[in-house]
């Protein structure tokens, strides 16, 4: 990091000799509330290409539509892993005792 020239260092002791109320935010872009936005709204995840083996009947079902099968088993498998993370990090932050891997297996499948 290149050292501050006298310049600098005198405009930032000017800067921070400042009162608060004496600064003029008039030129400062307005605060925005992110309150209502949407995490992940344009998030794509790389795919990776994988292998499953799944039950004839549930291969079925998912070709039903015709074509997007993919897409909807993604789908699927996406929104039963946000509702499974979300329904753990619920029960942590509540301070509810952690279920061992074999008792989250017996539950979930």
């Amino acid at each position: 990091m290149r050292k501050l020239t006298k310049e600098q260092k005198r405009d930032i002791q000017t800067i921070a000799a400042k009162r608060d109320e004496d600064i003029d935010f008039s030129d400062a872009p307005p605060v925005l509330d992110w309150g209502e936005a949407e995490i992940g709204k344009f998030y794509r995840p790389k795919k990776k290409p994988v292998t499953i083996r799944l039950d004839s009947d549930v291969i079925a079902w998912l070709k039903a539509d015709g074509r997007g099968y993919q897409t909807k088993a993604n789908w699927l498998l996406r929104n039963a892993m946000l509702h499974f993370t979300k329904e753990s990090n619920v029960s942590r932050r509540k301070g509810a005792p952690q279920r061992s891997k074999a008792n989250r297996r017996r539950k979930h499948g």
